[in-house]
């Protein structure tokens, strides 16, 4: 089985770089040309697409739709960026373009089988890379009707190989990439950077785990309030890395009250699966495991001290209830990110506590506060460590015209959306000039 993998991953870089030659020559009009074919096909078989990835995440088909949907957007999105972010600039004789690293690879998740590798994909072959792509072992036939969209690609410009993890290893390993962009857990991100640690030549872009806060304070509307919290908490059953894992709400009556409308409102949650009617906000979690490890937290943290205000509980096998609970006084909470339906509840007695609790933590994708005060906005902002900071705005709340990333433990300074751009090409200074001239003035020490 090794040798097996070894030798996919070795056939597929090679032919990766000599697909390269002549793709990173082409034109980037005519590069373009084939993104839009891709987008076209893309959209033929968008319900084919979508309903692959529910059968295979288990995510209501609404999400699938739009997760299609995103897809085909990033194909425009990434043009305008790399006009915008990628320019050519003359100044004669002095020049400033943009070439490609080489063959890329690129690691895909289960969350999101179709949208965050193509996040990737895109942006890389239209700066002239050839790709290498390993999906999630998870979504095996999300990544097969995928790759069949890009039919109309020369070949071996775009390669996906096995889902394997082995597969993984060796593609990461492989002196012929020249970078690898990677979407997941911190934890294989970690062993990428390792990996990576003594080839500082090659390009790395990870956009890892987060362990998000919500601050939720001063609020007009305790209905609007209590949505978005559930928006940040529960979409994708709680597996999206920008979730809200810490609910931060101040002690006192305002406090109190927007719990007692939150609470009700996680209750009535529609929990199920794709093909019930009429459609569930959420579906399962990935796979039993991952519920099981999610119950398991819950029930150290209720015998800790925590206390369940709404639990979370298994209907069947890998469908989970949301849950909320209140960890207050539970001492030495993990700095984790809990990938599921599980929202942990802090109590604080200041605003200024509130920001201290949101930064408690090594991660920093995303973060938001719900407030009508603009001044605690406005000091959220300049405290809070995140690459998406959001103001009365789910912390779920991206966009593609904007760059999605973080720092600490969620990312290396190389985010995504809009600014993949930057880590899909480098710039290159040239002084150009049709022939050798002499100066007016020769260089003092030199005698012709």
């Amino acid at each position: 089985m090794e040798t097996i993998d070894y030798l996919e991953v070795q056939e597929s870089v090679e032919a990766a770089r000599t697909a390269f030659k002549s793709w990173g020559r082409l034109p980037l009009e005519e590069r373009s040309h084939f993104l839009r074919l891709f987008k076209s096909r893309l959209l033929l078989r968008q319900e084919e697409l979508a309903l692959t990835i529910s059968q295979e995440t288990g995510k209501p088909l609404w999400e699938s739709t739009e997760e299609v949907a995103a897809m085909a957007q990033k194909i425009d999105l990434s043009m305008e960026a790399y006009n915008e972010r990628c320019p050519k600039v003359e100044n004669p004789p002095l020049y400033t373009r943009h070439k490609p690293h080489g063959v890329v690879a690129v690691f895909g998740p289960f969350n999101f089988p179709g949208h965050i590798p193509n996040g990737h994909i895109v942006p890389a072959l239209l700066a002239g890379n050839a790709v290498v792509y390993k999906g999630s072992e998870l979504t095996p036939r999300s990544t097969a009707v995928m790759i069949e969209c890009w039919q109309d690609l020369p070949p071996h410009v775009l390669q996906s190989i096995s889902s394997d993890p082995l597969a993984g290893n060796y593609l990461a390993k492989h002196k012929g990439i020249d970078g690898l962009f990677f979407t997941g857990s911190y934890k294989t991100g970690a062993l990428l950077m390792e990996a990576f640690r003594t080839h500082p030549e090659k390009i790395l872009a990870l956009e890892m785990s987060g362990n998000n806060p919500l601050v939720v304070t001063q609020v007009n509307d305790l209905q609007a309030a209590a949505y978005q919290t559930i928006l940040s908490a529960y979409l994708t059953a709680g597996q999206r890395c920008s979730c809200a894992r810490r609910l931060i709400v101040p002690e006192g009556r305002a406090g109190d009250a927007f719990i007692d409308t939150l609470v009700p409102l996680i209750e009535s949650i529609v929990v199920g699966h794709y093909t019930d009617r009429p459609e569930p906000f959420m579906g399962p979690v990935i796979h039993p495991e991952a519920a099981e490890q999610l119950l398991t937290r819950q029930a150290t943290y209720g015998s800790e001290g925590g206390h369940s205000l709404v639990e979370m509980r298994a209907l069947e096998s890998h469908l989970l209830t949301p849950g909320l609970m209140d960890v207050t006084d539970v001492k030495g909470i993990p700095d984790e990110e809990l990938f599921g339906p599980f929202l942990k509840l802090i109590r604080v007695p200041t605003f200024e506590m509130a920001l201290v609790e949101a930064n408690n933590t090594a991660y920093g994708l995303s973060a938001a506060l719900l407030s009508s005060d603009q001044s605690e906005y406005e000091a959220f902002y300049h405290e809070v460590r995140a690459g998406v900071i959001n103001w009365n705005h789910p912390t779920t709340g991206a966009s593609g015209r904007a760059p999605f990333g973080g720092l600490g433990k969620s990312g290396n300074h190389r985010p995504s959306g809009y600014y993949a751009a930057d880590y899909c090409s480098y710039p290159v200074a040239s002084f150009e000039n049709k022939s050798s001239e002499l100066p007016k003035k020769l260089t003092p020490g030199v005698r012709l």
